[in-house]
């Protein structure tokens, strides 16, 4: 072989070995990144954990067309809780082991987030919640009770101990000194509870009535009698789902003129539906998202949420079914939270876990988040609102 054929092997062989790299490369960097997300998709909270099904998709498709996670696309991997604890631990399982998701956005209520809570931590996947209640995010020492730990696990909803700090701010505003609780039986009730018992003296406020219903439950006139008959200035009642509204036809029914202010599960549209002319005057502690018109525009989060509703409205049309609620924008935020960090570090657990952790300034639909290892959530009260319903609208009144 002549020493010019010699070369143009040699040149040929080089092409071909370049040629299969570049490809290998081109379809390691197109692999997609799979991301679990599990949700109520039917049961009870379905109303709120459907929407967010599809918020993440929204959020999915939007990043994938920005250009990925450096190029490599997102895949959602959805699962359906049903709302039930251990159906909850069943998907969380095979989303993990089987679909071998990197991180994991999810579940809607913080019952079921409590029972996925210890598998995910053994497994070490990080996890961005979006369930209302603190304990998924707490550990051992806070709270005086052990709720094991919580290295891997973040939420993106304000924290309980958030809201009710929110809601004593206003009422301390209004004078107020002394309140009737009613609060659900499950998980979420009983956390908001706790946080209303424990922070009420740093506010001068006295418990003077405290009353619990099951979220099934039909009729709450028992419980509200008992606290109409006290000296109680404001009724606080805690819980999500169809319960809230009923309390609220129960307190009119009862010709109750106390206010009666919610919590932060509760400002939605469907709450208005239900409860009907009984939600007129009803406060509760929210997102901005429900008063963003009326947020001023040096406010950094206008314009995000204007972008937001702007897609969910106008491009998806996803208001047609399920109008825009408090909880609308927490798939968003959990999602860009960790795409965010995936940018920065790819998807290796611990970094992945790391960056997460040490998300800065990032404004989102629910606030401007600031997580930090002490804080798994890194939102304060001044990412939330007090609105009121007024003539069926929602009014920012704090």
């Amino acid at each position: 072989m002549n020493m010019t054929r010699k070369i143009m092997v040699l040149l040929f062989a080089i092409m071909v070995a370049f040629s299969f790299g570049y490809a290998a490369d081109e379809a390691t960097a197109e692999e997609p990144i799979k991301i679990g997300a599990f949700f109520d998709l039917s049961g009870p909270a379905a109303f709120i954990g459907t929407p967010t099904k599809l918020v993440a998709e929204m959020v999915v498709e939007r990043i994938n067309k920005e250009g990925g996670i450096n190029g490599r696309p997102l895949e959602l991997v959805i699962g359906d809780t049903e709302g039930d604890p251990t159906r909850a631990l069943m998907v969380a399982k095979r989303l993990v082991e089987q679909e071998n998701v990197v991180a994991l956005i999810g579940p809607t209520r913080t019952g079921t987030g409590m029972a996925v809570k210890k598998y995910l931590e053994e497994k070490q996947i990080p996890t961005v919640m979006t369930v209302g209640g603190d304990p998924v995010i707490m550990e051992g020492v806070h709270g005086g009770k052990n709720f094991g730990t919580a290295k891997w696990i973040f939420k993106s909803p304000q924290r309980s101990s958030v809201a009710v700090k929110k809601v004593y701010q206003y009422l301390k505003a209004k004078k107020v000194k002394k309140i009737a609780l009613i609060t659900a039986s499950d998980a979420f009730g009983g956390d908001g509870k706790r946080w209303l018992a424990k922070l009420a003296p740093d506010y001068g406020i006295e418990i003077v009535a405290d009353e619990s219903f099951g979220v099934r439950d039909a009729d709450m006139t028992t419980q509200l009698t008992k606290i109409k008959n006290t000296n109680a200035q404001v009724i606080i009642c805690w819980t999500i789902g169809p319960a809230g509204s009923i309390v609220a036809k129960n307190v009119r029914q009862l010709a109750i003129k106390l206010p009666l202010i919610q919590c932060h599960g509760l400002p939605d549209p469907k709450y208005i539906e239900l409860a009907g002319s009984a939600s007129e005057g009803n406060v509760m502690p929210s997102t901005k998202l429900m008063a963003y018109k009326q947020l001023p525009d040096s406010d950094p989060q206008k314009a995000v949420i204007t972008e937001f509703v702007r897609l969910y409205n106008d491009v998806y049309n996803y208001d047609k079914q399920f109008p825009i609620n408090t909880h609308s924008g927490y798939a968003w935020d959990a999602i860009y939270i960790v795409a965010n960090a995936m940018k920065k570090v790819g998807t290796n657990n611990v970094m992945l876990r790391d960056a997460i952790e040490q998300t800065k300034n990032y404004v989102g639909i629910s606030g401007i988040y600031n997580i930090s290892p002490k804080d798994h959530n890194g939102l304060g009260t001044d990412s939330m609102v007090m609105v009121m319903i007024w003539k069926g609208g929602w009014n920012l009144v704090y």
